[in-house]
């Protein structure tokens, strides 16, 4: 897992939790890097799964609601860092439904050897988005988080489903859905 994913998430549980935590997820963590992590370094995701899995003992919160909280967190470090992959869609169906063929085409390039989830397209329309998740890493709350993210990016309202295909969450279907505006 690319080290940007580790920066943040660091950065994250010290805004939200206080140094004090961080250090305490760190030194009950047992990590091979010793919890140091640069941004363009590559590290196993076991010890994103472990720092995770310590963070929730610490905070009462589960697994899925802190992978929730950090997609809504990254995606501003990804809005920040690529303000122009934004431009090249017209609006947050058509951007989620590039994931897989141009979106993860462009992070590999910027970070050789990521290890990303797939995307499969299931059905699309001009309303809605039915699409698979596949990863091992089972982070699809982190995914669900980034999708209603794009719709905020794009000022548009949403409803996601999911339906865990792998009761484990290696496999998720994805529905999304444009919804109408609030009418003030």
């Amino acid at each position: 897992m690319k080290g940007i994913v580790f920066t943040e998430f660091m950065e994250m549980v010290e805004q939200e939790f206080g140094l004090e935590v961080l250090d305490q997820i760190i030194n009950e963590s047992n990590l091979a890097s010793g919890g140091i992590y640069t941004s363009v370094g590559t590290y196993d995701f076991i010890e994103m799964r472990s720092l995770i899995v310590k963070l929730s003992e610490k905070t009462g919160l589960s697994v899925n609601a802190l992978l929730y909280a950090y997609g809504k967190t990254f995606f501003a470090v990804l809005e920040k860092n690529h303000a122009n992959i934004f431009s090249l869609y017209s609006g947050p169906l058509e951007m989620l439904a590039s994931i897989e063929n141009h979106i993860h085409v462009e992070v590999r390039k910027l970070y050789p050897g990521a290890e990303l989830p797939t995307f499969r397209i299931i059905q699309q329309d001009d309303n809605s988005l039915e699409m698979m998740y596949y990863s091992d890493r089972s982070m699809y709350m982190f995914a669900k988080a980034l999708m209603e993210q794009t719709f905020a990016h794009y000022h548009e309202n949403s409803r996601i489903e999911l339906e865990m295909v792998q009761e484990n969450g290696t496999q998720v279907r994805f529905r999304i859905y444009k919804e109408p505006h609030a009418v003030s």
